[in-house]
């Protein structure tokens, strides 16, 4: 009907894959969870969810796995499958069981047919009251299954979004980074402008992080085609299933009821056959709530420690640090030279008196001094604080209006001012710059110290995950619901239609002898 594994990554996958390039830029990986690992304590710094995932491990001569969280482990999954095993002991022991129930009933019927047998109206009555019963539970359970498989998507499709939604926003914000980044290059006011060196740099970042969020978006829309086509499957898998099962308990109670024993027996071969089908269903969903909570457990205590290395680095690894070092120290020397270069203009040509009382460029200047331009970066790139004096440059070309003047065909100055239009146009292009990158730094350092990854898994924990295994557990709940009511009310089917033959006889018997 499904995958398992596809399943269980709609959750923990968070739709986006791998990215690896030459320069070591590493994002969001789900390529390497479909490996598996046979060691993961010589791997991992960190065991994640330890006591959660404590469960037997067939694999390993039923000890208990002690590897923690870790999807890409073999033994994982098979201490997750074991959790399941009384659902699929019963859909074993049903299968089999009841089939030869079946067997011997039909050859009982078959072989002794005029064997005499006599009627007890409190069989008949208590097998009536019995499958009237289970018939309710049955419809209970297809109302709960139905109910739950409803929020259950709902609540995945929301899980979903929102991590595409980071990716995408990952993946904007890197290329805004780098538009900012290309528009520093042929920025120039007057004749100074960036040196080649820097220039060089750009481009190299720009070959990084380009590839990487191209990679990003076109893995993102593809493993989110993948993983909602699954979720459409499982939505559709469980609506049949309510539906069937549901028509099954109704149809095979009427058809009890008016003893149409052919059309009941009929019914109860295909019963049989989908109880253990749902068994086994419930089964894999029992398994999937262990996942998820697994996961919510996992990623809660990553994200008290998210400098340790974790299995949780195969769904969605840091940034590889030493392209996010690159990619910040590249956008600080930007922003530290161009405000140097603006400034150094400011100082030396706008504001110095024209010659021959001043320097050698003479726009004839006049009026109050320009504001420079604030820095925010001291030389060795740390963070420095603004002076009263100084504009920050997310206002800086508002206030320069006040300094422009007016020009004549010579580009001279014919009223107060000391900035001409083009070299306002420049200065006020590298504040733009400037402000842009200041703007994205908190972005850049997010990807050095991995905060994007501890807040994307915070939201999913907090706001995720109590939805994701509560509904899980209404599924299983559901189907284990229907599967037991419909599993009670074939064997009432069958005791049911032997009593009502049973009643049959005994008063064609008994009409017989009052004549």
């Amino acid at each position: 009907m499904f995958s398992l594994k596809p399943l269980l990554f709609m959750l923990l996958t968070v739709v986006v894959h791998g990215v690896s390039i030459d320069d070591g830029f590493h994002v969001f990986s789900v390529k390497s969870v479909l490996k598996v690992g046979s060691n993961s304590s010589e791997n991992l710094s960190m065991v994640l969810a330890d006591k959660r995932t404590r469960r037997r491990d067939p694999l390993n001569d039923f000890k208990y796995y002690i590897g923690g969280w870790n999807i890409s482990d073999h033994h994982y999954f098979s201490s997750v499958s074991y959790s399941a095993t009384p659902l699929f002991t019963i859909a074993t022991i049903w299968f089999v069981g009841f089939g030869m129930a079946l067997l011997l009933i039909c050859s009982y019927y078959c072989c002794c047919r005029k064997v005499k047998y006599g009627y007890s109206r409190t069989a008949y009555a208590l097998s009536l009251a019995f499958l009237t019963l289970f018939t309710i539970g049955a419809i209970v359970g297809c109302v709960i299954l139905y109910t739950g498989q409803g929020k259950f998507y709902s609540s995945t499709t929301n899980t979903l979004d929102y991590v595409v939604r980071q990716s995408k926003d990952t993946s904007y914000n890197l290329n805004s980074v780098l538009e900012i980044l290309d528009t520093a290059k042929s920025i120039g006011v007057e004749q100074a402008s960036l040196p080649p060196n820097i220039k060089n740099n750009i481009d190299r970042v720009d070959r990084m992080v380009t590839k990487a969020a191209r990679d990003l978006e076109l893995e993102t829309k593809r493993n989110k085609k993948e993983i909602q086509e699954v979720l459409n499957s499982v939505k559709l898998a469980l609506i049949i299933i309510a539906a069937v099962m549901l028509l099954l308990a109704l149809l095979g109670f009427l058809l009890s009821i008016f003893g149409l024993q052919v059309l009941v027996y009929i019914l109860v071969v295909f019963g049989w056959i989908l109880v253990t089908a749902t068994y086994i269903l419930c089964g894999i969903f029992v398994m999937l709530n262990n996942v998820m909570g697994d996961t919510c457990v996992a990623m809660d205590e990553w994200v008290q420690n998210p400098t340790a290395h974790t299995s949780l680095d195969d769904i969605l690894p840091c940034v590889d640090n030493k392209t996010a070092q690159e990619t910040l120290f590249q956008s600080k020397d930007v922003t530290f030279q161009l405000v140097g270069i603006v400034n150094t203009i400011i100082t030396n040509v706008a504001n110095i008196k024209p010659p021959p009382y001043g320097g050698v460029l003479n726009y004839n200047q006049s009026g109050p001094l320009v504001p420079i331009l604030c820095n925010p970066l001291n030389a060795d790139k740390t963070d420095r604080k603004c002076q009263a004096n100084e504009l920050p440059a997310s206002n800086a070309t508002q206030v320069w209006k006040a300094y422009v003047c007016q020009v004549s065909a010579e580009d001279k100055c014919t009223n107060v001012g000391r900035l001409t239009p083009k070299m306002y146009d420049q200065m006020s292009a590298a504040a733009n710059v400037s402000s842009g990158l200041t703007n994205y730094a908190p972005f850049l350092v997010a990807l050095l110290n991995c905060s994007f990854v501890r807040d994307t898994f915070t939201v999913v924990h907090k706001d995720h995950c109590p939805e994701l295994t509560k509904y899980s557990k209404w599924v299983y709940i559901g189907l284990a619901m229907v599967s037991a009511a419909v599993m009670f009310s074939l064997m009432l089917w069958v005791m049911y239609a032997r009593e009502r033959r049973h009643r049959k006889y005994t008063k064609s018997a008994s009409a017989s002898e009052w004549k």
